[in-house]
């Protein structure tokens, strides 16, 4: 059973569904919906979706991105993704009320069973063991009480995941914390073909400019529209105190005026979601339930990034649940099922590690104008920081590049 069809369910119950298993996935809303995304997608998040075998053809309405544009100290340095043999080469933009639902069509072509409109309660808890054993859940338009059982649950239920909190499981407040706030403006800069970060995120609306931790982006559409909004982390003393709505529209404010990001242009609210950055939910797997990405806290640290790491998590949780089933004594499938933390850490913590200590880094604002005043002067330098920053490098056989990051990313602690 997988609990949100959001990347990381879908993609979880796919391949669940694919190895041959009997998957049930509960969304508690109706596809399409809406969510807070920069709705940009990085070549990690293209290599999960060619593996679900989605078509990603500008004929089917993905907008295709060549790299990253970064602007900042005065400096404007385009990017392109690294050529290496993991990746692709190429980003993809598409909104997220359609892209969920692509996702969890394709899961339930593979086979398995969706329900719409499942808002999941509370766990059903073997009293015995402490084990979960299903859901309670209310279901369609009436609201009807139903019950789900399942040798095994995924909580793929985002940020707020009421099933893990049920469970017991609670933030770890030593996490990094992020928030973004995005709204769509029609614009002409809706087919640009690289996705444009702004590093400088500048509060104007004081006796003095201000600069923010965080950063800003423009993301075009392809659809007459462009999505602009910033992240911001919670490193900094400004990030309770600021309404980050407001500065978002100051910021879009100082954009020049053909660009179109003004109130009238505006085609939707500002909305805002957290990002749960860097393992900030532990254990991924306890007592039969294993957590997938937002619940898990799988949001990339260095920038913001959850869709990949959401579908990863769900390829992974996939691969060790099929193992597990294999397995002949209830013992054998929960030491198999334990091991999912175990490939987890070894796969992201040490990365995550270096994300924590860089966002601490970057929450200092005079840190991070210096580093934006001299680093993008160096277009290597820049280029490494881009592998570093979207985690883009070859495991093996790589460049120099690629082998000091993946070197730092084994010596650091995998906490």
């Amino acid at each position: 059973m997988v609990v949100g069809a959001g990347p990381a369910g879908s993609t979880t119950a796919y391949h669940l569904a694919k190895a041959g298993l009997d998957v049930l996935l509960l969304e508690k809303t109706e596809f399409p919906r809406e969510k807070v995304c920069g709705d940009g997608l990085t070549p990690r998040a293209v290599k999960q979706l060619v593996a679900m075998g989605i078509d990603i053809s500008e004929e089917a309405g993905w907008l295709r991105n060549k790299g990253l544009r970064i602007i900042g100290g005065g400096v404007r340095l385009q990017l392109d993704w690294p050529d290496l043999a993991s990746f692709p080469d190429y980003g993809l933009v598409r909104k997220r009320d359609d892209f969920d639902e692509q996702l969890a069509r394709q899961a339930q072509k593979a086979g398995a069973r969706l329900f719409e409109r499942c808002n999941v309660g509370a766990p059903i808890v073997d009293d015995r063991t402490g084990r979960i054993t299903g859901v309670h859940a209310r279901l369609g338009e009436e609201k009807r009480e139903v019950t789900f059982r399942a040798p095994l649950v995924v909580a793929a239920d985002g940020n707020s995941t009421r099933l893990s909190l049920a469970m017991g499981l609670h933030r770890r407040e030593d996490r990094p914390m992020g928030v973004a706030v995005r709204t769509y403006f029609t614009s002409p800069r809706h087919d640009d073909d690289y996705l444009e970060s702004w590093l400088e995120l500048w509060d104007r609306r004081g006796a003095e400019d201000r600069l923010l931790p965080g950063y800003g982006w423009i993301f075009g559409m392809g659809d007459g529209t462009s999505n602009v909004g910033l992240g911001v982390l919670n490193t900094s003393d400004s990030f309770k105190e600021l309404d980050w709505r407001e500065v978002l529209k100051a910021w879009c404010a100082s954009m020049p005026e053909d660009w179109g990001y003004t109130p009238d242009n505006m085609t939707c609210p500002i909305r805002g979601a957290a990002l749960p950055m860097a393992f900030n939910r532990q254990p991924h797997y306890t007592r039969g339930l294993l957590l997938v990405g937002d619940a898990g806290g799988l949001v990339n640290p260095f920038n913001g990034e959850g869709i990949a790491y959401a579908m990863e998590s769900g390829q992974i949780a996939a691969d060790v649940i099929v193992q597990a089933h294999a397995r002949s004594t209830p013992a054998q499938r929960e030491t198999a099922l334990h091991h999912y933390p175990r490939i987890l850490k070894d796969t992201y913590g040490g990365y995550y590690t270096l994300g924590r200590a860089f966002v601490k880094l970057i929450g200092n604002p005079k840190v991070m104008k210096i580093a934006t005043q001299r680093g993008l002067t160096h277009p290597m330098l820049m280029k490494f920081t881009l592998k570093m920053l979207a985690n883009l490098t070859d495991p093996t056989g790589g460049d120099a590049m690629d082998r000091i990051i993946n070197g730092l990313s084994k010596v650091a602690p995998k906490a």
